[in-house]
């Protein structure tokens, strides 16, 4: 298992997206004649704003559009300060893409979407997925617009390691049973924050949540837009609820789906994941066992449990081949289980690639490891996993600071899954070791005078845990919570016409569904 927090939508479908936003108070997103320019912010925890007349000539720039390698596709640059604090000195930019409006009916204006991470290509979400499988209706009357983050992708990129180290980084043990590999854990970790810090020294301190959000305001004005609206997924809610609370006059039609809680410190956040993942796999453990293929038998949930834990513990005292020069581990395996638990669908996939683990053949939960960590055919990775720690650490102080704190927490990591347990608690020690001090604090938002935001749950998230979209919809001021009820990361565009009609709803019209609607 990686050792981040695993908040990503969807990585083996791109129908993870978000949903919609609440109601507006009867002021469209689009009735903008004029560029904004900004009055200061709200009430966020990290670096406070710059003064508005120094940030006036980043609100004021136009976006030169050119075709950008897809049909129907244009791409821009957006300039923004390095650090808001200094807006007169370095800046950065960061890529942006959007699908025109098609029509028929009025434009209402331009909608912004996340998929995750902190990590995930808004631009390759936008291409792949968000520009083309959106409603039709939503297409219609929307420019669908992304921006990549900054150190995400195409956004002046954090990088830390060469393929080859990355290989080596995800085959470490990160489940040590003596001094000697907990040594080797914690070295790998120092290794990787030191590669960052090497590679990427000077956008590191800059790549926080809030800072991203400051870069969405910008990218609204620029666009024409007063309100913005959006749809963000997974990490994606954080960013927008954190937009919410810097800029609650301006923030329109904000769906936020599968649903963070911003007032939990870092390890309780781990904590709930791990429980967020046992949920899953009893999920999946519950459907396998009534099939005569499953490879973790068919005779109880309990059962498949400890099969599945004795297995790990396998692997990791014998590796099995792959067919390539990485073998199969521990840690590997994990990574690829818990990739088949963001969406019901894999897990014909992972049953499969089990019962071909349990064999001696690693192929099938490698490629799904593969997958989850974005490695490319060629042995190169994408950089979503440095972007992932470079944000999450940022965001918030680290969960532990030292292996003896790991080791007095095992209990409750064990309690809360005693399959994932172990492994989810020492991977929450890597921001220990990370070069730039976090920035972020935990706190609720609450984001007063903003229009009704609608916060989607889905009932057995794995990585964003039901009770995390309780959390920020009671948290928020206008917050509407939205409930699917099933399995899977995140809800929009799942299959369910329930929540899709909703979320359309309220994107098109403004029509903001009952509080505590539930779906199935």
């Amino acid at each position: 298992m990686d050792p981040r927090r695993m908040l990503r939508s969807s990585v083996l479908a791109v129908t993870a997206a978000g949903l919609l936003l609440s109601g507006c108070t009867g002021t469209d997103p689009s009735n903008s004649s004029s560029v904004s320019t900004p009055e200061g912010g709200g009430s966020g925890s990290g670096t406070s704003a710059a003064p508005v007349a120094e940030l006036k000539p980043y609100y004021a720039q136009k976006l030169a559009w050119r075709e950008c390698g897809v049909p129907g596709f244009e791409c821009s640059t957006l300039k923004a300060p390095l650090d808001y604090e200094k807006p007169q000195g370095e800046s950065i930019k960061l890529a942006v893409a959007r699908k025109k409006a098609t029509g028929p009916g009025a434009r209402i204006g331009s909608l912004l979407v996340n998929p995750g991470g902190p990590g995930g290509s808004a631009i390759g979400y936008l291409q792949a997925y968000a520009g083309i499988g959106y409603p039709a209706q939503v297409r219609a009357r929307y420019d669908m617009v992304a921006i990549d983050p900054r150190g995400v992708a195409r956004s002046e990129p954090v990088e830390c390691l060469t393929g080859k180290e990355m290989d080596a980084y995800t085959q470490v043990d990160q489940t040590p049973d003596d001094p000697a590999e907990t040594n080797r854990l914690t070295t790998s970790f120092k290794a990787f924050a030191t590669g960052c810090e090497k590679r990427s020294g000077t956008v590191l301190p800059h790549v926080s949540t809030e800072d991203s959000a400051r870069d969405m305001d910008v990218l609204r004005a620029v666009l024409g837009d007063r309100k913005l609206a959006y749809v963000g997924a997974s990490y994606g809610t954080f960013l927008g609820a954190t937009y919410a609370e810097l800029f609650p006059d301006r923030a329109g039609r904000l769906v936020l789906d599968g649903a963070l809680d911003p007032s939990l410190p870092a390890r309780q956040v781990n904590r709930d994941q791990t429980a967020g993942f046992e949920t899953a796999f009893r999920s999946f453990a519950t459907d396998c066992v009534t099939r005569t293929d499953c490879p973790l038998g068919t005779t109880s949930v309990a059962d498949a449990s400890a099969r599945l834990k004795e297995f790990f513990a396998e692997l990791d005292a014998r590796p099995v081949p792959t067919g390539e020069s990485r073998e199969l581990g521990e840690s590997l395996a994990t990574t690829g289980v818990l990739t088949a638990m963001y969406d019901e669908n894999a897990w014909p996939q992972l049953r499969e690639g089990l019962a071909s683990a349990m064999e001696g053949d690693g192929a099938g939960l490698l490629a799904l490891a593969d997958s989850y960590y974005e490695r490319e055919s060629d042995g190169s990775y994408t950089n979503l996993m440095y972007a992932n720690a470079a944000v999450n650490c940022l965001d918030l102080p680290p969960a532990f600071s030292r292996p003896q704190d790991v080791e007095e927490a095992l209990p409750d990591f064990e309690k809360a899954s005693p399959v994932f347990g172990r492994g989810f608690a020492w991977a929450a020690l890597n921001c220990a070791y990370w070069p730039t001090p976090a920035t972020g604090t935990p706190h609720p938002i609450e984001a007063k005078g903003a229009d009704p935001i609608l916060v989607v749950g889905t009932t057995k998230d794995p990585a964003t845990p039901y009770k995390w979209a309780q959390a920020l919809a009671d948290q928020l001021a206008s917050g509407r919570l939205l409930t699917y009820d099933g399995d899977g990361h995140t809800a929009y565009g799942r299959g369910s016409e329930c929540i899709d009609s909703a979320i359309n709803a309220y994107l098109l019209k403004g029509t903001v569904p009952q509080d505590g609607k539930r779906c199935r």
